[in-house]
């Protein structure tokens, strides 16, 4: 008997997003934050990526990201790819003006609206297991995990974009690898070798420790 789904999937955005969005928010500003602070809110953003294919069953730590739905993309993209044309060799200057671009075009209240919640993106650098496996068969999951209970498990399929493959431009692989690069020392001449990932997500679980977990599929999609 499949068990009547009565919890929403707004707790699993409020504990990805917000945490994310919190860390670089409190960056930006300059606050004090402890090591051990900043590394555990990386959870929200380091999952296992799960998939099965012809490399076997494979798992690997992801860096994965929230994005905007697909009719921002291009002004986004032109903000990211304006201060990535601007670096001057000077990294902590472009990583202090991307955190408050990431502020500005992503993380900021008043530009939820406009991020996409039904999927989340992510970069292959490695073209290993996981990539051997997506190209062939493009259902996986994301496994979060922080430390003591909590935990979510997204399940959906996963659309590979890569300009060295199609040969025509690809707006996902350019603009996951400009996200990345907004804070990062920025190199385009790597962004052809990075194919990006799409999840699109399908069902969540909260599979916390916890009274509310333990397994408990979430009511999705919803309004965030």
């Amino acid at each position: 008997m499949t068990e009547k789904v009565t919890k929403t999937a707004e707790s699993f955005f409020r504990w990805a997003f917000n945490t994310r969005a919190n860390t670089v928010m409190q960056l930006h500003e300059g606050k004090e934050m402890s090591r051990d602070k900043v590394f555990l809110s990386f959870c929200s953003h380091n999952p296992g990526l799960i998939s099965h294919g012809p490399a076997g069953l494979n798992a690997s730590i992801k860096g994965v990201g929230f994005i905007p739905k697909e009719e921002y993309l291009e002004e986004v993209l032109e903000a990211y790819l304006k201060h990535i044309d601007a670096y001057d060799g000077d990294d902590k200057a472009h990583s202090q003006r991307g955190l408050k671009l990431l502020v500005e075009e992503i993380y900021s209240p008043d530009k939820h609206h406009r991020i996409d919640f039904q999927r989340v993106a992510s970069l292959e650098m490695a073209k290993k297991h996981s990539w051997d496996n997506l190209k062939v068969n493009p259902e996986a999951t994301l496994l979060y995990y922080q430390p003591p209970m909590i935990s979510y498990e997204l399940r959906g399929k996963v659309r590979i974009f890569d300009e060295a493959e199609s040969g025509k431009r690809e707006i996902y692989q350019q603009f996951v690898n400009a996200q990345h690069d907004v804070y990062h020392r920025p190199d385009k001449t790597r962004w052809l070798k990075y194919p990006a990932y799409v999840f699109d997500i399908e069902e969540i679980f909260d599979n916390s420790a916890s009274r509310e977990g333990f397994g408990t599929q979430l009511q999705f999609p919803v309004e965030f």
